[in-house]
Order: C-alpha cells, then structure tokens, then sequence
C-alpha cells in the first residue's frame, strides 16, 4: 500500500508555485489599494498630451456618474500591474530558476530584461512621439460649431491601447531571437519573405491603432526597423551558435 502522505516532487513544486503565485496576487492588490490614492495625478500625466492640445478654456467631461471613479480604478488596476512587476517576476525567476542550467539562467534573465526595456520603450514612444501628433491630428477637424470635449473614460481606453499596442509591437527583436533559438525559424528564410513581412506589418499596424494614417505608420516604421534589428541578432546568434559547435 502507498502512502497518501507521501510527498511528491509534483506536491512540492505544485506547492511553491501556489506560495509563489500568492505573494505575487496580494502584492498586486495591495499596489491597487495604494495606488487609488494617486489615481487623479496617474490620470492628469496620462492625459497631458491631450490636454496640451485642447483649445484653451476646454476641459475633459465624464458623461456618467460613476466613469470618473471606474477611470481611477482602472488606472490603478494597470499601474500596479507594472509597479509591482519587479516582485511578480522576482516569483516567476525564484520558480523556475532551480530547474535552470547555469548558461540558461544567464540567457533567460537577459531575454527578460530586454523584454521589459523594449516594453516600456514602446510605451515611452508612444507617449511623447505618437499621442502629440495623434491629438493634434483629431482636434483639427474642431471648428465654431464642433467643439472639442473628450471623455474621461473614452481617453484612458483610447491611451492605454496605443500604450499597449507599442510596448508589445516592440518586442519584435525578442521574439525573433526566441524563435530563433528554439530553431522555429530560419532567420535567412525569413529576409527572403521581406516584402510579405512588411504588408503584415501594415495590416498588424492597422489593427492595432485608430483608424488614423499617422498612428499605424507610427507602429509600422518602428517595428520594421525592430524587425531588422531582430532579425541580425538572430543571424548572429546562429554564426555563434555554429562556430561553438565546431
């Protein structure tokens, strides 16, 4: 007969990723908590850029009672998402890293940290080259008889998905590196299909962005340019790769 009580290495590892997961989620929470109380100055850094661009007098309404309160939550909802990050992926490295190689360990922290570099590049991209133009570019069609009066809520949705859409089109090069080293991909293969790449890239851009020209080629030209970068890094991972083997 066995023993129920017997532990497995399953159980133990079922276990800590439970502990490691409930650090992370009460972390988050409490970040939410905490953040609620600075939501308005998160909230009036979001929507600088828009509101730098606003006729002067205008001001940013909220059209039902409770969008005001719903947009901070929201706010502090995302920002503890990446204030508490560090901590979230501090669990998630303290996991995995007993089953890693000493050379994985190395690879794999530089894969994160890169990724959250290009994250918040995206991010920062968008912010002080895209939203400025963006703005500027909807708010011209105001005349005497349109008058320009964003939403509270509609903005934070329309900001955060531009944010979003540049942090993760930015990881490009890390994804191509990935692919490449899991042998999914033919780096050379892939700059014989360019010119397919490049309509993708469009309609991705398209997708992604408001129905507006400058936006999309915005995304467009910064993810070819990523593309690019992403796919010499991948050749030459593949040269330093063969010559090891050698």
């Amino acid at each position: 007969m066995t023993d129920d009580t017997t532990e497995t290495p399953l159980n133990g590892h079922l276990r800590e990723l439970k502990r490691r997961m409930t650090i992370a989620v009460v972390t988050y929470v409490i970040g939410v908590f905490a953040l609620m109380n600075i939501a308005p100055t998160l909230y009036d850094f979001i929507s600088l850029p828009l509101r730098e661009v606003l006729p002067e007098g205008s001001a940013m309404v909220f059209i039902g009672a409770p969008d005001v309160f719903f947009t901070y939550l929201k706010i502090a909802l995302v920002a503890s998402l990446f204030i508490t990050s560090p901590i979230t992926l501090y669990q998630f490295w303290a996991f995995v890293a007993p089953g890693l190689y000493q050379h994985e360990r190395r690879v794999f922290m530089g894969y994160m940290l890169a990724s959250i570099v290009l994250l918040i590049s995206g991010a920062a991209f968008a912010y002080f080259a895209v939203f400025p133009l963006v703005f500027t570019f909807f708010l011209g069609f105001a005349n005497d008889h349109i008058q320009a009066m964003p939403a509270v809520k509609e903005y934070l949705s329309f900001a955060l998905k531009l944010l979003f859409a540049f942090g993760i089109s930015f990881q490009v090069p890390i994804v191509l590196m990935l692919l490449t080293r899991m042998e999914l991909i033919n780096p050379d293969n892939l700059a014989k299909k360019r010119r397919f790449i490049i309509l993708w890239v469009f309609v991705f851009s398209a997708l992604l962005t408001p129905p507006d020209v400058i936006s999309q080629i915005m995304l467009a030209i910064p993810m070819l340019l990523l593309f690019e970068l992403g796919l010499f890094l991948a050749r030459r991972s593949v040269r330093i790769k063969a010559k090891e083997a050698l």
